[in-house]
């Protein structure tokens, strides 16, 4: 009866130490201010194919569920690439990981290699390798004239940015940004690209090759390290405002 009782007030007193642990609260805190930020990912892809003022081609790597944005996005012609890890119905164009889509589009067995798309956003593996390569295949079937939008460019905390998805018990709890932000400042140093991040809905990175949004990073940060994006945030990403975004076009 006693161990029981022991047990019992070993959990709550873990309990009571994680709801007032500064880096959970601090957490907790920011997800909700995140959370409560808009515009919405599809409301910018929307801003996006109203300034084309064209028919476009959409394609959206890593849907999950097509309600949450594939299927609000306004393009009568769009295609979508997932595996279906999270998703067992997974209702999409293409069930295989985007490596797989992009080396059959560039081998002409998946649609033409001759296809450009005008807006390709990709939020499939958060992991920077994988976004990397996903980043770097998207431009080889980007139209000129075209942008790449990403999802969470733009994580909170370290914690959000953590590579470990299944651990829910974090300050991030069961947010999860991964490491997309690294592959984003990797490409945010290129000197032939013009990119920038909107600080809404996890950070909405966007990369062009024609529309100045901003000049490339200049921010010495050869590891990644976490503490170097918190300390220069805004010139590591050019992180900016909606209202900002818009005044670009």
């Amino acid at each position: 009866m006693r161990s029981k009782y022991l047990k019992n007030k070993k959990i709550k007193n873990l309990g009571n130490q994680l709801l007032n642990n500064k880096f959970h609260i601090d957490g907790v805190t920011k997800s909700q201010k995140e959370l409560n930020k808009k515009p919405f990912r599809f409301d910018v892809i929307n801003f996006i194919i109203k300034t084309l003022n064209k028919s476009i081609i959409y394609l959206e790597i890593g849907v999950r569920n097509p309600k949450d944005n594939f299927d609000k996005v306004n393009s009568k012609v769009k295609y979508s690439v997932d595996p279906g890890i999270e998703n067992d119905e997974n209702n999409v164009d293409f069930k295989i990981t985007s490596d797989q889509f992009f080396k059959g589009l560039s081998e002409g067995k998946l649609l033409s290699k001759e296809t450009k798309f005008d807006i390709i956003f990709i939020d499939g593996l958060h992991l920077a390798e994988q976004v990397f390569r996903d980043i770097k295949n998207s431009l080889k079937f980007l139209s000129e004239d075209g942008f790449i939008v990403l999802h969470d460019c733009n994580p909170p905390t370290e914690f959000h940015a953590s590579e470990t998805y299944k651990y829910t018990l974090s300050p991030a709890e069961g947010y999860w940004n991964g490491t997309t932000w690294k592959a984003f400042f990797k490409y945010r140093q290129k000197e032939n690209l013009f990119s920038c991040c909107i600080d809404t809905d996890w950070g909405i990175g966007i990369i062009s090759k024609k529309v100045n949004l901003g000049e490339p990073a200049r921010i010495s940060n050869p590891f990644f390290e976490y503490k170097i994006l918190e300390e220069n945030r805004k010139n590591s990403l050019n992180l900016i405002s909606f209202e900002d975004f818009k005044s670009k076009f």
